[in-house]
């Protein structure tokens, strides 16, 4: 379960968002300037609110007045708009940095699985320059779930890609989740693409949720 319940002040309005989810996909939809990638950088603890709770399996996040839990420690997987590939790392390397040396032999298995589901084990040893904008936007995906995060994070994943690799990232998307069965949460501009992939779509306009759209019922693992 996600908790997240947060105020705050931003340039032109105030935030207030309160909303709880188990193992689906949100889909955050609004204007430019509404919030929805100030609502990631809170969960993921990249900013703070003002005030607040953001809880993840009883784990707390954010609580007013207490120290902020700090990013590296929140298991949040994030993948970004521009992916933010590491142009000096190979694909290879660029999926495992974020797995702590601790963690490797045992994720081995997984990294590995992960790689046939996305149809990237060809690309590892090549550079971010060598590879098109489907195969970044898979590569990234890789690296943001290779940690084994306990929320997956998506600001506009697909807005940079054609129309057909648009199509079948969507369809990786919606595959990853039936495996990993955690929370994900996705900004979008698109609606054609909040209605694919969303069991649960929010509506948000200057920082406030204006409407709340169920796709589908997800029963929780939890």
């Amino acid at each position: 379960m996600l908790h997240v319940d947060i105020n705050t002040q931003l340039a032109h309005f105030e935030m207030n968002i309160h909303f709880e989810m188990c193992n689906e996909i949100m889909v955050l939809v609004g204007p430019s300037g509404s919030g929805k990638t100030t609502i990631l950088n809170c969960i993921a603890g990249l900013v703070h609110p003002d005030h607040g709770q953001i809880l993840s399996n009883e784990h707390t996040f954010f609580e007013t007045g207490e120290k902020p839990l700090p990013a590296r420690d929140r298991q949040i997987g994030y993948l970004f708009q521009d992916y933010a590939l590491f142009p000096h790392m190979t694909v290879e390397k660029n999926i495992w940095f974020g797995v702590k040396k601790n963690e490797r032999k045992e994720s081995n298995e997984m990294i590995h699985q992960l790689l046939q589901v996305l149809g990237i084990e060809h690309l590892l040893q090549k550079y971010p320059h060598q590879i098109s904008g489907g195969e970044k936007q898979r590569v990234a995906l890789a690296r943001a779930l290779a940690t084994q995060p306990s929320v997956l994070l998506l600001d506009e994943p697909l807005s940079a890609l054609d129309t057909e690799t648009r199509k079948q990232c969507q369809d990786e998307l919606l595959r990853l989740h039936d495996m990993w069965k955690i929370p994900f949460i996705i900004v979008t501009h698109n609606l054609d693409e909040a209605e694919r992939l969303g069991n649960r779509i929010i509506f948000l306009d200057q920082g406030q949720i204006t409407d709340e759209k169920w796709k589908r019922y997800v029963v929780s693992t939890y």
